[in-house]
């Protein structure tokens, strides 16, 4: 069995690590760069540096910032936000990250995984997908608006982008299965109702996707402790674990949480 990965991210706005609960209420949680060099230290598998805003304002790449921090580790790191061209995936690149993350301009021109794919290769094209779950109501008009009132039926998650600012009409387990049959190497699934909470990943979802495609998907949204990796590593089937909060303000140590994965029989690096 692979080793499972532990992920660090870094969500950048302005220059600055910010954290939130549910995309909103950002905080400062120090320097992108300094960070990095931290997590390197301490064991992390690899950094995922987003900036958060940068379709939402349409701004461009902070590739100083990347460059910056790219000199502070030795891990791989991707770098999402902002990216909507191969030139733009070239910058940052060239600036040291060893893979590009790709959110709104993949939904709304999905040409652009393909395209990132056949020029860098697909293990550097990795496809972020916000998904928030829709009511019981919402979902199942979703499914089928004519159906009756007390109709069951499975699960549904709504893909967002411009940082979890726009509804699409995408549901999230089908345009992951897209997304890999567009070149996608990776996913990284955020779960927009979980994101801050610290009450757990949402292993559902993280499931649903995992079963539906062939490619590693990355778990993010809710740890809280180190039992929240183990459930979404085991329950949720993901190939990695992502966090913000719980490392930033030292809540959990990243040689503790391997250990606890270890003590489970969850192979990881240590």
């Amino acid at each position: 069995m692979l080793a499972k990965r532990v992920i660090a991210c870094l969500d950048v706005k302005d220059g600055r690590v910010v954290k939130g609960i549910q995309f909103l209420e950002l905080r400062d949680a120090g320097d992108p760069a300094e960070l990095a060099s931290a997590y390197n230290v301490e064991g992390v598998d690899e950094v995922v540096f987003l900036d958060i805003t940068a379709s939402a304002e349409k701004r461009g790449l902070i590739v100083e910032t990347v460059a910056r921090t790219s000199r502070k580790v030795f891990i791989p790191l991707t770098v999402g936000g902002g990216i909507r061209s191969i030139p733009d995936a070239r910058a940052i690149l060239t600036s040291g990250a060893d893979k590009v993350s790709v959110n709104t301009a993949a939904v709304e021109g999905p040409e652009l995984i393909t395209a990132l794919s056949e020029e860098f290769g697909s293990q550097a094209v990795v496809l972020a997908i916000d998904a928030r779950r829709l009511s019981e109501d919402d979902a199942r008009r979703y499914r089928d608006p004519e159906a009756p009132a007390d109709a069951a039926g499975e699960d549904v998650w709504r893909v967002y982008t411009y940082g979890g600012r726009k509804p699409t009409n995408l549901n999230a387990v089908e345009w992951a299965m897209e997304g890999e049959a567009f070149g996608a190497g990776e996913i990284l699934l955020t779960s927009m109702d979980c994101d801050g909470t610290e009450g757990g990943f949402d292993c559902e979802l993280t499931r649903a996707i995992s079963r539906a495609v062939k490619i590693p998907v990355i778990a993010s949204g809710g740890a809280g402790n180190a039992q929240h990796f183990a459930d979404v590593l085991t329950r949720g089937e993901a190939d990695a674990a992502l966090a913000a909060s719980i490392f930033h303000y030292g809540k959990v140590r990243v040689s503790d949480l391997k250990g606890h994965l270890k003590d489970q029989g969850i192979p990881v690096r240590m």
